[in-house]
């Protein structure tokens, strides 16, 4: 949420003073999400229910609601794959297309967008969530996020038409070049790399 962050918890944090609490009575997420714009990306916000699921279930009825999944790619020389895209590192992910698993929608997107052939699926790494407008709609969006591997070092091939002006092989002693020019929850992904 514009670098900020959302818990929906049954506790209050151990610090309450780094986070501020939002009263779930009378919650808008569209309300936050301006709200954050404002504030910078080191502000976060809670909210305290008895039910967090529910209440983010809730949520989820205020905005558009996307999934998609994508991949962190090891190569045999220890490399992870990068993209460039509208000028931040990311990682190759995209939207699940109807009928399609996950894990499928993981593959598909990672090798559509970097011109390669993933040779192993491992498991889920995580599935993270964030929110942002498109078309005057604010939209959340879920994304699996699934280990892989490739042998070799393939040629990657960027997908212009998906915004994508680099794709690279980084080692992950180089890895500070991507933090300090990504967003959080790549960071969160790479953390102790």
């Amino acid at each position: 949420m514009n670098e900020s962050a959302l818990f929906i918890t049954d506790f209050s944090p151990i610090q309450q003073s780094s986070y501020q609490l939002i009263d779930n009575q009378h919650f808008e997420f569209k309300k936050l999400y301006n709200k954050s714009i404002n504030l910078g990306a080191d502000t976060s916000f809670y909210i305290k229910t008895s039910d967090p699921k529910s209440y983010f279930k809730q949520i989820l009825k205020q905005v558009k609601f996307i999934k998609a999944a994508g991949g962190l790619v090891k190569n045999e020389n220890n490399e992870y794959l990068f993209i460039k895209r509208l000028g931040k590192w990311d990682l190759p992910k995209g939207k699940l297309e109807k009928g399609e698993k996950m894990r499928e929608t993981a593959l598909r997107e990672v090798e559509e967008e970097c011109g390669i052939k993933i040779d192993v699926l491992k498991q889920k790494i995580k599935s993270t969530y964030h929110s942002y407008v498109m078309f005057d709609e604010l939209i959340i969006k879920k994304t699996n996020w699934y280990e892989m591997e490739i042998k070799g070092r393939p040629i990657l091939i960027p997908q212009a038409e998906e915004d994508i002006t680099e794709a690279v092989w980084l080692k992950t002693d180089v890895f500070n070049q991507v933090r300090e020019n990504t967003y959080p929850l790549i960071k969160e992904l790479i953390i102790g790399m």
